[in-house]
């Protein structure tokens, strides 16, 4: 839908935007900053899509209609599951490297280890090759782990680091913070059953660098994230998975932070730990 759609937008083609009263990014003119950025978001997408690719591929067929069973009511509308806090503890230990593990045998669990997993996969983390490693054998199957491992150790080459203004280890410069976050909004279970799941994510994403020389702003992004998964080894485990764009609400008229702000914001605001 267009904002030529909405009550009270003019059929114009622009959207409202309200910037800082002092650029954030050194001087630089705004139009510029966010065609940059949109190439930013442009290169993560690359990945982004070699993961859904290579997961798709490793599902090995369609549906199997003897396993999960469809959750929902009439026809193929499923029903919403209330997203009040249900009591159960979600994580009761997390392994080495900050990677949740420990979830319970459950819908709940399964949706939990999902919004848990879209926070690890989106964070910064997977730009650097060991913590990556560790990433991907802590949260996917053996065997998906392993296809894995070395696609994305291509894809996070060198020259794909630099674009995102990052050195070969993943580090961003001196005086500069790189952004990456995944921020569920919420969980829907496509599926479920007693040994196989697959739940989708709604999700924001921050992406970008702050700093004073950035010309790659902070910018956020709106995508759904499915997850594949299988009970194994005592917990949920990802065989596959694949992403959509959106739902993206319309731009709010808010008030762009500064880079400064947004540096501290990361370096103060602490992630969490996502249930049901």
């Amino acid at each position: 839908m267009s904002l030529g759609d909405e009550p009270g937008y003019p059929e114009t083609g622009h959207t409202r935007t309200r910037l800082p009263e002092s650029d954030p990014y050194g001087g630089a003119s705004r139009r510029p900053a966010r065609s940059s950025s949109r190439s930013l978001v442009t290169v993560v997408g690359v990945v982004v899509l070699l993961i859904a690719a290579i997961a798709f591929a490793n599902r090995g067929g369609g549906d199997d209609p003897s396993s999960p069973k469809t959750t929902g009511g009439n026809g193929s509308q499923p029903n919403a599951a209330p997203t009040a806090a249900t009591g159960t503890k979600p994580v009761e230990t997390k392994s080495t490297g900050g990677i949740p593990t420990g979830f319970a045998h459950s819908e709940q669990g399964a949706a939990s280890a999902a919004a848990n997993y879209a926070v690890t996969l989106g964070s910064t983390g997977m730009f650097n090759k060991d913590s990556r490693h560790r990433i991907l054998s802590g949260l996917y199957t053996s065997t998906a782990a392993n296809d894995l491992q070395g696609a994305l150790d291509t894809a996070y080459s060198a020259t794909f680091l630099s674009k995102l203004g990052l050195d070969a280890n993943g580090n961003p410069p001196q005086g500069s913070t790189f952004v990456s976050r995944t921020v569920p909004v919420g969980t829907k279970a496509q599926q479920y059953g007693d040994s196989n799941a697959k739940i989708s994510v709604w999700y924001m994403g921050l992406i970008g660098m702050s700093g004073n020389s950035s010309t790659n702003p902070v910018t956020t992004t709106w995508k759904t994230w499915t997850f594949d998964l299988q009970w194994a080894d005592g917990d949920w485990k990802i065989s596959a998975d694949t992403q959509t764009d959106g739902p993206a609400p319309v731009p709010g008229d808010d008030q762009a932070a500064t880079s400064d702000e947004i540096s501290k914001a990361v370096e103060q605001y602490g992630g969490f730990t996502y249930a049901r």
